[in-house]
Order: structure tokens, then sequence, then C-alpha cells
């Protein structure tokens, strides 16, 4: 039986990753692309909340996310929108890459979780929410 730590957690977090990475590497995207794609998969976002997102979820900075927007530009994924606050979307290719995203996501859950009993991933859904809020409030000083 493993306590439950950081190591765990992280041990957990990339075998995962490492699946993910692998099942979507045919498409040409990066673990980070793939989280802004999803982002993006239910409609436009505006730039400045797209970045803020990826940066909280990430901890990363600003200057990365805008090369990740700009490099699924440049591939055609994505596009952005002239307007009075730029707006980020999904070109028909992004929506394709995402829908295969999308499958790969749900091929790895099946598999990793699928018989999982569900009080025990409720359980844990809970305790890895609070451990990741907890870490986000003491990134951002407060107490």
């Amino acid at each position: 039986m493993s306590t439950l730590n950081g190591q765990v957690i992280g041990q957990a977090h990339f075998a995962t990753r490492a699946l993910l990475e692998r099942a979507v590497a045919p498409l040409g995207v990066d673990f980070g692309q793939v989280l802004t794609l999803n982002a993006l998969a239910a409609g436009p976002v505006a730039r400045t909340r797209l970045v803020q997102r990826i940066t909280s979820t990430r901890k990363v900075d600003e200057s990365a996310v805008h090369e990740m927007i700009t490099g699924l530009v440049d591939a055609d994924l994505a596009r952005l929108d002239d307007t009075a606050e730029p707006q980020v979307r999904l070109t028909d290719a992004g929506h394709a890459t995402q829908a295969h995203i999308a499958d790969a996501v749900e091929g790895i859950t099946a598999r990793l979780y699928g018989d999982i009993p569900p009080a025990e991933a409720d359980a844990a859904a809970r305790v890895l929410s609070l451990i990741t809020e907890r870490a986000n409030n003491e990134l951002a000083g407060v107490a």
C-alpha cells in the first residue's frame, strides 16, 4: 500500500501523461497544446482568458503560452479573430485534431479508471482537488 504524497501523485500524473503524449504524438501536438485545444473545444475564448487558464493549470509563464498559441495558429489548428479583445478559436483542422485527442483521452480513462469503484474514485477526486486547492493557495500567498 502506498502512502499518499506528492511522489505518488506525480508518478500517476507522469504515467498517465506519457500515455496521452504517446497517443497524440502522431497528431503533431504536445501536452500543452492538448490542454489548449481542449480549452477551445467549447468555443472561442478571449486570448487573455486562455493565457490565464493555461498558465494557472500548467504553472508556466505567459510567454510560453503565447508561443504555444502562436504554434497552434501556425499549424492551422487555431486562429485569432481580430476583434477588440482578440479571441482564439479552433479551425476545422483544430476541431478534427481535438476530436482525436478526446477519443484518446476517453480510451485512456476507460482503461485506467474504468474498474475503480465509484466511491473510491469520488474520494480520490475530492482529496486531489483539496490538495490542488491548497497548493494553489500557497502559490498565491493565501494563508
